[in-house]
């Protein structure tokens, strides 16, 4: 047994290190200066993550002014993350969505009421079932007055619900495209398990709450 030892204590230092050094490099992420992504078209861009990204996709793609969703990975310290590797909770990235949207049609500050009307805004790391740092909720702000909106609005949920919100808020950095079977999940498979039990229900309880905003054909 004493032989097995210096190895074992090797590892544990280098799994240490390691830990150490993606702590770095998250905090690197959460103090950065935020990016903003330019108007192209009459179109700006949004970022959120607010646990499936299959499931918010959905509630976006529902409401008045946006005109398409795109299912990706953010917040995190890795390059080029993938599915796989996001869900070990390793790379410090998200599941997360970018929201294309006309914003002479919907506001970033009605995205952001949609973002907090779509979820359980008090479960942290996850959305009902699903669990873990990949799953957790995140608005990404490009400047300081969307931050302003963000902070703004959290803290008045904070104090009407008598209760702390998860939701991080992270200056946007960079948004990774998830693979193309991620896109367009809940409308290409309406009869999974999943989105039938977790998905449809969580769009559902989303539009009873905010109907004012959504598009002709989502009632």
């Amino acid at each position: 047994m004493k032989r097995f030892l210096p190895t074992i204590v090797l590892v544990l230092l280098m799994s240490c290190q390691n830990t150490a050094q993606n702590n770095d490099k998250q905090l690197a992420v959460i103090n950065a200066e935020p990016k903003e992504v330019p108007i192209e078209n009459g179109k700006a861009k949004a970022y959120f993550a607010s646990g499936c990204f299959w499931c918010v996709e959905a509630v976006y793609e529902s409401v008045k002014g946006v005109e398409e969703v795109i299912n990706g990975y953010s917040g995190g310290h890795t390059e080029n993350p993938t599915y796989e590797l996001s869900n070990t909770g390793k790379t410090g990235h998200a599941e997360a969505v970018e929201v294309i949207y006309d914003p002479n049609v919907v506001s970033f500050s009605t995205l952001v009421d949609v973002y907090f009307a779509s979820q359980d805004p008090t479960q942290v790391n996850g959305q009902g079932p699903d669990r873990g740092s990949q799953y957790r909720s995140i608005i990404f702000y490009q400047n300081d007055e969307q931050k302003q909106i963000i902070e703004s609005k959290k803290k008045a949920l904070a104090e009407a619900l008598d209760s702390p919100i998860a939701a991080e808020i992270y200056p946007f950095q960079k948004f990774w495209i998830a693979e193309d079977y991620h896109q367009n999940y809940e409308r290409l498979h309406p009869n999974n398990g999943y989105i039938r039990n977790v998905s449809i229900p969580r769009l559902n309880r989303f539009k009873a709450k905010m109907p004012e905003v959504l598009k002709v054909n989502s009632h």
